[in-house]
């Protein structure tokens, strides 16, 4: 067991260093969201900033989706079955549905804003553009090796980098798998994420969720 807990942590520094850093710059836009949509506040040209911090972020929680490619390369560095199935599975499957639900949560407040403010018809479109931009940035950042933080540090070659790459086959193939793979995740979690919602406000209501459905 000691060999196998020392090959664990071997494994989990080789592999799984990022989650941490990852998972806090997910949580970023989640956060931001809640400001900017959930508390009742003027739109001011703070609260714009805070909307273009949470644009620059938001990509950051999709892109724990690609990040499976480092449990991929585990399952192929030649650790044990035990290391892979107790440890690497486990911990990686959780981080990437952390930053998943993270993203979903905060296009929901964005949504719910929207239908706050008699918005209902730009509720899709803007799903739709906040999945395209996240796609570009999702790429920019998986195969350009971008941060959020160069819009400011790198705002040119930003820039420049993402016009040309928007003008080449290959990346735009790869960007428009991605969008088509966040609409649907995004769709079916935000799904569950409602279900379950509902499900703790009728639990607090006294009221039986499945009853009311089957009735």
């Amino acid at each position: 067991m000691e060999d196998v807990l020392r090959e664990a942590l071997r494994a989990l520094s080789s592999h799984s260093r990022w989650i941490l850093w990852n998972l806090f710059l997910a949580f970023i836009p989640l956060a931001i969201s809640f400001w900017l949509f959930r508390w009742r506040q003027a739109r001011t040209w703070f609260w714009w900033i805070g909307l273009v911090v949470f644009i620059a972020f938001l990509p950051n929680a999709p892109y724990l989706l690609t990040d499976v490619v480092h449990l991929i390369r585990a399952t192929q560095a030649g650790y044990s079955t035990w290391v892979i199935a107790v440890f690497m599975i486990p911990v990686h499957i959780t981080a990437i549905v952390l930053g998943t639900q993270a993203y979903v949560m905060a296009v929901i407040n964005q949504s719910y804003y929207l239908l706050q403010h008699r918005a209902r018809r730009f509720v899709l479109p803007a799903e739709l553009l906040t999945h395209a931009l996240c796609a570009v940035g999702v790429y920019l950042g998986r195969f350009v090796r971008f941060n959020s933080w160069d819009l400011v540090t790198r705002p040119d070659e930003v820039l420049l980098t993402t016009l040309d790459q928007l003008t080449s086959e290959r990346p735009l193939v790869v960007m428009f798998g991605t969008f088509v793979i966040l609409t649907v995740v995004y769709w079916v979690m935000k799904q569950i994420t409602i279900g379950l919602l509902l499900r703790v406000r009728y639990a607090r209501q006294g009221r039986n969720v499945f009853k009311e459905a089957l009735d």
